[in-house]
């Protein structure tokens, strides 16, 4: 008998002073995983405590001050993968992956900002999603029940920016990026989003430095959740829970979540 299985992503920007946002999320919505980036934790410091008795099985890789990536699942997580061990130097905590209970792969990334076209981060960031890539081409089967969840800092579409004409080009929204998301999508992958709202002008992050961003919809949708095709026949749903970025002391990302039936 098929079942719902509720995926969500959200850029924490700091786990530990979100967490009572992530609790009151995880409260209200119930999700069968919560993928969360920038966690900005090393490891030993994680505040397992109450995500655990929210009950959340957990697996993450953090480092201190920056970046960091998490999953908490309501089954237990095995073949927890941490980072690309792919030999190349530069191993940030940007990269995990998990099978849940429900034999369903989940694969949380935050992908580097890349800070202006014309810097070493930019080009790094490029390169990072080749990487990408090749984990996927080794790792993983298009055919497999994968689920990809995470901030991949960039807008796909003129839809996914708030004026693509003055964006275009900078970074998030420049077409290098956009080829280099393109062949991630090429080995398989669907957008969940746009398969259900194919014409919806949402965000899931608004700039903390542009005042009243939320409400006067200055936003980009950099947050996604894709899945191969087997899993994204069977997804039902999306959405985008904006209320999380107008609390006080919000992340400036927002929570993004599918609905599958499995």
């Amino acid at each position: 008998m098929d079942h719902s299985f509720k995926v969500a992503g959200f850029n924490a920007n700091g786990i530990r002073p979100r967490t009572p946002i992530i609790l009151d999320w995880l409260k209200n919505n119930n999700p069968d995983v919560l993928c969360v980036q920038e966690t900005k934790v090393q490891d030993p410091d994680f505040p397992e405590r109450p995500y655990k008795e929210a009950g959340y099985h957990l697996a993450y890789m953090g480092q201190k001050s920056y970046h960091g990536v998490a999953i908490l699942s309501k089954t237990p997580l095995f073949h927890v993968l941490k980072g690309f061990n792919d030999g190349e130097e530069n191993e940030a905590a940007r990269f995990i992956s998990a099978q849940t209970g429900s034999n369903i792969i989940i694969v949380n990334t935050y992908v580097p900002q890349g800070q202006q076209p014309d810097s070493e981060k930019f080009k790094y960031k490029i390169q990072w999603y080749e990487r990408l890539l090749v984990h996927f081409q080794s790792n993983f089967n298009p055919d497999s029940p994968v689920i990809w969840v995470g901030d991949l800092n960039v807008a796909p579409t003129s839809l996914d920016v708030y004026d693509p004409d003055r964006l275009y080009g900078s970074v998030c929204y420049h077409p290098d990026e956009h080829k280099a998301l393109e062949k991630l999508m090429a080995f398989g992958f669907i957008d969940i989003y746009r398969k259900h709202k194919p014409d919806e002008k949402e965000f899931t992050f608004w700039d903390y430095r542009i005042p009243n961003a939320v409400k006067r919809g200055l936003g980009w949708r950099i947050d996604h959740i894709l899945a191969t095709r087997p899993m994204a026949e069977k997804s039902i749903g999306t959405w985008i829970d904006k209320t999380p970025r107008l609390l006080p002391k919000p992340s400036d990302h927002t929570f993004i979540v599918a609905e599958f039936k499995v």
